[in-house]
């Protein structure tokens, strides 16, 4: 399997014990009929500030409704989500949207422009719904230039391939210096090439600007860019593992098709 971007030997983002995101017993079920799906079942994680950290796990494991309650897209039976020190669980739907706007970056696998913008306009769009696009307009020059896209902010998303398109929805994610960037199967509709160029993106920008991801993905290439991998199944978290641990690499051989 293709292996990611070597550590390099002194990185210019060491980690800090900052939590970013903590999640405490986290439970929400559905309801499909008769049936009651228990998608999460007493889930408890942190996100410390500058990790690239990947959830695996089979289809049904609970993955995408964490990463859902995690951005605060849907709210848990029981438990609680804090981002950045702030608690989320009594917070009212103004509140908890000016959190998920001004402290989430959010990447989708459909990437989820909007097709009569151009690229600069659908990047822009956060920090125009906040009010910051003076400041945006700045901050976007300089993530063009670091995601390699300043000459296609004109184009709209119909003229970009998918690896430009998935660029320029990591820059509208970033857009608003987020404390964390929660990408959904970012890969999942690009080619194999082109999934790498992406996720080594996310990796130079987690060791050298200080990026903090948290990656749903069911494919192993993608989660090796991830330096801690947490193991969804059934709705419980059944390993944490490291992406130095000797176990970690078994791990993901073995769910190689």
């Amino acid at each position: 399997m293709p292996k990611p971007a070597p550590s390099p030997t002194a990185p210019q983002n060491a980690h800090t014990n900052a939590v970013v995101v903590q999640a405490r017993d986290l439970r929400k079920t559905y309801t499909l009929g008769e049936e009651t799906i228990h998608a999460l079942d007493g889930v408890s994680l942190e996100i410390k500030k500058g990790e690239f950290v990947a959830v695996m796990g089979p289809s049904g494991s609970g993955k995408s409704t964490l990463l859902h309650l995690l951005g605060l897209l849907e709210n848990p039976d029981s438990g609680e989500v804090t981002i950045e020190g702030t608690r989320t669980t009594n917070l009212n739907d103004d509140d908890l949207t000016r959190l998920r706007r001004d402290k989430l970056g959010f990447i989708f696998q459909n990437f989820e422009l909007i097709p009569n913008l151009s690229a600069k306009e659908n990047a822009l769009l956060p920090a125009e719904v906040a009010g910051r696009r003076k400041h945006a307009e700045t901050r976007l020059a300089e993530l063009a230039q670091d995601l390699g896209i300043t000459d296609r902010l004109s184009h709209r998303p119909k003229q970009l391939s998918g690896g430009q398109q998935q660029r320029v929805a990591i820059a509208r994610a970033l857009i608003n210096d987020p404390a964390v960037i929660l990408a959904d199967e970012p890969t999942g509709n690009l080619d194999s090439d082109t999934s790498r160029e992406v996720l080594g993106l996310l990796q130079r920008g987690v060791r050298e600007q200080g990026w903090t991801v948290v990656m749903v993905t069911h494919d192993p290439n993608a989660a090796q860019f991830a330096e801690r991998l947490i193991v969804l199944r059934d709705g419980h978290i059944v390993k944490t593992l490291r992406s130095d641990d000797a176990e970690t690499g078994q791990l993901l051989e073995s769910l190689v098709d």
